[in-house]
């Protein structure tokens, strides 16, 4: 059996952040969650450390590690998402309050002491919400970008443009002087943007085999789904909505179901209009070195066949 994979969650739940969790708690065989970090995003922090919980107790993992982060982005008012994910971040379902207890260590702290004491090039850190944490870590301890393994991270968007701008996407759009710290950082980065995400819509063929497994994990993420998914179904007139987090969990535990390419990546820091853009060199015309390998293309039937299969055994 391969070595378990250490990773580090960084995210502020939101549905598809809920579902992205379960995946890693059902992966335990290749995944290690050293911890979860909250940081403000789709909801403020106080909600996404508790939604974070939610999901922890949902899934049975009450030894989960919970830590919360940044309340706010760097520099700027925070943006929230509460049209999207409903008042709470994860309506569609109801659950109890969690009772688990968050560690009272902060986020940032706990990822530049466990990127410093961990082997280097062990931990992967996986951030689905705004990268604030990590870009704090950084400027708190620049080395762990040396330390890294990988950051997997669901942002961006360049063919597909933006989901809170035409030109932005939400997580990256929250806080772009900190995305932009991190992708000149030099760590070894894995952006999954909207491109890879809006081939993964929530089809009712696909939620209908999760809602077959017939447990009480699977019947939440469908009720998550069926409240998430209305939003972009009105937006986009699709059948069904994208599922953007779990990509980056299913990259790890199949890199085989995607693909891309090595490119620059900048993020937008000044203009008006396109604000937390993600300036991706697709096609090597700006002579600017390859930060980041960008994916384009997934295979949405194996990603969805992946999801059940791991949620049947929560």
């Amino acid at each position: 059996m391969a070595e378990r994979r250490k990773i580090i969650i960084d995210t502020d739940p939101g549905q598809d952040d809920a579902a992205a969790i379960m995946l890693a708690f059902a992966s335990p065989d290749e995944l290690d969650v050293l911890g979860l970090c909250a940081v403000a995003g789709n909801v403020p922090l106080s909600l996404t450390s508790r939604n974070i919980r939610i999901v922890c107790e949902l899934c049975g993992r009450t030894d989960a590690k919970v830590y919360e982060g940044a309340g706010r982005p760097l520099s700027r008012q925070l943006v929230t998402a509460e049209h999207v994910h409903g008042r709470t971040g994860l309506d569609g379902a109801e659950l109890p309050e969690p009772t688990m207890a968050v560690q009272p260590q902060h986020a940032v702290d706990f990822i530049v002491e466990t990127l410093m004491r961990e082997p280097s090039g062990t931990v992967t850190v996986c951030t689905l919400g705004a990268l604030t944490n990590v870009a704090l870590a950084l400027q708190k301890e620049p080395a762990i970008a040396g330390r890294v393994r990988e950051l997997v991270l669901m942002g961006g968007g360049f063919f597909e443009g933006g989901n809170i701008t035409p030109a932005a996407e939400f997580n990256i759009y929250v806080d772009p002087e900190a995305a932009a710290t991190v992708f000149a950082s030099g760590m070894p980065i894995v952006m999954i943007p909207l491109d890879v995400t809006h081939q993964l819509l929530t089809t009712k063929e696909r939620v209908a085999k999760i809602a077959a497994l017939g447990t009480r994990p699977a019947q939440v993420l469908v009720d998550w789904l069926a409240f998430f998914e209305r939003f972009d179904e009105e937006k986009y007139g699709s059948e069904g909505g994208p599922l953007h987090d779990p990509t980056v969990i299913a990259y790890l535990l199949k890199p085989e179901l995607f693909s891309g390419r090595h490119c620059n990546v900048e993020i937008e820091t000044q203009s008006e209009l396109t604000v937390g853009m993600t300036v991706v060199d697709w096609w090597r015309v700006s002579g600017r070195e390859p930060n980041a390998t960008v994916l384009r293309n997934v295979d949405a039937d194996g990603f969805y066949a992946l999801l059940a299969e791991r949620v049947a055994r929560l």
